[in-house]
């Protein structure tokens, strides 16, 4: 039986070296891409209230029946989660805000008042995103530490905090494109079509989300960091949590 040489064995050694020091990009890949498809199917029970709205007050044109089906399946929404045993503190949010937006809609007799809280959230983000920014702190970046249990270490590495920065500003021009047609809409009073818009919301943030992915990864390119990565077991762990 053939017995490696000392300098294959020296050089399988530095091999292995240089795999446990470089960070699990195709982890990273996997728990990013499952990232955004749990935030697609999460996102897609947070907009039952806002598609049942608009679709009642598409049919009936009542105010008050569209906020009954919006409640309805905000409702539906905590039970299915309670019974996938998932947190529910967000689709509860969803629901109070649906809750407010259905009180201004009551009070105000216009139905674009439901919209409203939905609005004024997205105008915040597109706020402090830009800060977050200029500050180094892109949310996409904590979003995938988060997932791959990276957490806030990628910080270290100046390319992979530029990468983070530069896909973030994708998804930014995304929401920015977002929010410019759902005030233009919610200033001309179109309830509807604003409805419509809210909807197919979580759509667009998960392609723009994707794409910002993409950017970041083309800017690391081949680039290694020296810092020690998170182990597989736990990036595995990790996908595998429910929203």
């Amino acid at each position: 039986m053939r017995q490696d040489s000392p300098t294959t064995t020296v050089a399988e050694k530095a091999g292995a070296a240089v795999d446990r020091s470089a960070p699990p990009e195709t982890g990273s890949d996997d728990a990013a891409r499952d990232m955004i498809r749990r935030r697609l199917r999460s996102g897609i029970i947070d907009v039952a209230p806002i598609l049942g709205f608009t679709l009642s007050l598409s049919l009936t044109h009542q105010v008050a029946v569209a906020l009954t089906v919006a409640l309805t399946l905000g409702a539906a929404g905590c039970i299915f989660r309670l019974v996938r045993r998932e947190s529910v503190w967000r689709t509860l949010g969803i629901v109070g805000v649906v809750g407010i937006g259905g009180a201004l809609a009551a009070g105000t007799g216009q139905a674009t008042a439901f919209f409203a809280p939905s609005l004024v959230m997205h105008c915040a983000m597109a706020v402090a995103t830009p800060v977050m920014l200029l500050l180094g702190w892109p949310p996409l970046g904590l979003a995938v530490g988060l997932i791959t249990g990276e957490k806030t270490r990628w910080r270290r590495c100046r390319v992979r905090r530029r990468g983070f920065i530069r896909g973030n500003l994708v998804v930014l021009a995304g929401s920015y494109a977002m929010l410019a047609l759902q005030l233009s809409l919610f200033l001309s009073g179109q309830a509807v079509a604003l409805g419509a818009v809210e909807t197919f919301g979580p759509v667009v943030m998960a392609l723009s989300t994707l794409l910002g992915w993409r950017v970041h990864r083309r800017c690391v390119g081949t680039h290694r960091c020296v810092y020690s990565p998170p182990s597989t077991d736990t990036t595995r762990s990790l996908e595998r949590t429910p929203s």
